[in-house]
């Protein structure tokens, strides 16, 4: 998880996807820019809506997103990565970070993740 620059809790990494790359493509990237992590898409853990103050576009429409979750691998824990000055990544258990997360709909893809973590035994 990543700390958030707008205030208390933690984050699981996210962002907009550009028009050149695929939503898995963007996940990677912002794993990468945000937390400073590279690894492989496992898998799909659910879409989830959420409301935002600062996006207010045509794919945002009055501020309505939809963030796509996926579980990654992370094989590499970058040294430097592009947000480490306003970001700090933090390693918790699944249950440590719904404790610590700051929005309610990463809480459910949370739980979702641990769900799918357990039906698919990885280790």
């Amino acid at each position: 998880m990543i700390n958030s620059t707008s205030g208390p809790g933690l984050l699981l990494p996210k962002g907009g996807w550009e028009n050149d790359e695929t939503v898995k493509e963007a996940a990677v990237r912002e794993a990468i820019e945000e937390a400073g992590v590279r690894g492989d898409i496992l898998d799909f853990i659910g879409d989830y809506h959420f409301k935002s103050k600062t996006n207010q576009e045509e794919s945002c429409t009055e501020g309505l997103c939809r963030a796509a979750m996926f579980a990654l691998y992370v094989k590499e824990e970058l040294q430097s990565w592009p947000e480490q000055s306003t970001r700090t990544r933090s390693w918790l258990s699944v249950s440590e970070a719904v404790e610590s997360c700051r929005h309610e709909w990463m809480e459910d893809a949370l739980k979702h993740f641990a769900t799918w973590l357990k039906d698919k035994d990885v280790n």
